[in-house]
């Protein structure tokens, strides 16, 4: 029997770091998902980000009752972990966060957004390719049910426009659609296709 992956967490900023880890290490949760556990965390945030500074001391919290160990740096969470989970809620860090897990050639999903400039993002996917590491990044919303549920009831036919709803609350570090618009272009992605 295969063990599971030990998978490491960066960032404590966002709900999604606790959601992820229940997913992941409590058996009893309805959406278990097996196969891979949370063993270990870097809590890291910005200090200049109300968002981040504000919450990321319940989640840190969160994270030890889930069974989540908290290491000093990246580099100490990629000897202990086969794949990352990059949760920073603030884009402008991931460019500086994935660049280990890259040398490290450590599978990573790389929550939303991928970056907070165009110039990060194609610097992120030039890493993961240069180095020949698996990278992914989304937002949830392209995997809701719903979402899934149209997606089938057009088997595949063509798509001629689109309206897409979501919050997109917006924030000066992280400008444009990169904070919570990425929601809604996700939708659209997920309809249209790239280039939308």
């Amino acid at each position: 029997m295969a063990r599971d992956l030990n998978v490491g967490i960066i960032g404590y900023d966002t709900s999604h770091a606790p959601a992820f880890v229940r997913l992941l290490n409590r058996e009893d949760d309805p959406f278990h998902v097996a196969g891979a556990r949370v063993v270990a965390g870097y809590p890291s945030f910005s200090e200049d980000l109300q968002f981040s500074v504000s919450r990321k001391e319940g989640f840190r919290a969160e994270l030890s009752e889930l069974g989540v160990r908290e290491v000093c740096c990246i580099e100490d969470l990629l000897s202990q972990v086969d794949a990352v989970l990059l949760e920073s809620v603030d884009g402008r860090r991931h460019l500086s966060e994935v660049k280990p897990v890259f040398a490290a050639r450590k599978p990573v999903f790389i929550d939303k957004p991928l970056a907070a400039s165009l110039s990060d993002a194609q610097e992120i996917v030039r890493l993961a390719r240069d180095s020949g590491t698996p990278m992914f990044s989304a937002s949830s919303l392209r995997y809701d049910v719903n979402v899934l549920a149209l997606q089938n009831a057009l088997a595949g036919g063509p798509v001629y426009g689109c309206d897409a709803f979501s919050p997109a609350t917006l924030d000066a570090t992280n400008p444009g659609l990169f904070w919570y618009g990425v929601h809604g272009v996700e939708t659209l992605y997920a309809f249209l296709g790239r280039g939308c």
